[in-house]
């Protein structure tokens, strides 16, 4: 079993580590801040947008069941990488679209999944950054949100299901069998 990281940023953490959670090879998920320039941020100072950083998820994953590139597309496939500094209702550069690749390797990756989006999407184009940053796991309370708090959180009951519903939709191949 050969374990990587990949870190990704799709808007609000809580709703793309629920779409990783369930993601064939992946056996973490956690929630956390990287891209801004402040170290050790907490999550108020993130959410008032001056820090720099965005709400992002670091992924271990089995690449023998998962290829990095079937990761980036997956990520790309269930939030909308058109969107600039948002996703839906969230609004500042702390939702952007973005990946952070751990190498050169992951870098080349991530530019081929973007590219990939943007040829499968005519028309559209992702406006999804490659970017840089220290990790900072989130507080202890935003770590696998949707299996407790989420669940009764008015905003996760409406965002949530249909990025996952998208998951199950176009990404059968890449779901858990108990997902």
């Amino acid at each position: 079993m050969a374990q990587q990281q990949a870190i990704v940023a799709g808007g609000c953490f809580w709703c793309t580590e629920a779409v990783m959670k369930d993601v064939i090879g992946v056996s973490e998920v956690e929630s956390g801040y990287i891209g801004g320039d402040k170290p050790n941020p907490t999550y108020k100072e993130v959410c008032t947008g001056t820090t720099g950083h965005a709400e992002g998820v670091r992924v271990t994953f089995d690449d023998e069941q998962l290829a990095l590139g079937d990761l980036y597309d997956v990520f790309l496939g269930t939030h909308d990488p058109t969107q600039l500094n948002r996703q839906g209702g969230d609004i500042g550069t702390q939702y952007r679209s973005a990946i952070f690749p751990l190498g050169d390797d992951q870098r080349a990756e991530a530019e081929a999944a973007i590219q990939r989006w943007n040829e499968d999407h005519a028309g559209q184009s992702a406006v999804t950054t490659i970017e840089t940053g220290d990790w900072y796991p989130a507080e202890d309370y935003h770590q696998e949100y949707w299996d407790g708090e989420g669940q009764r959180n008015p905003y996760c009951l409406a965002v949530i299901p249909p990025k996952l519903m998208k998951l199950r939709k176009s990404f059968q191949k890449y779901l858990k069998p108990e997902a």
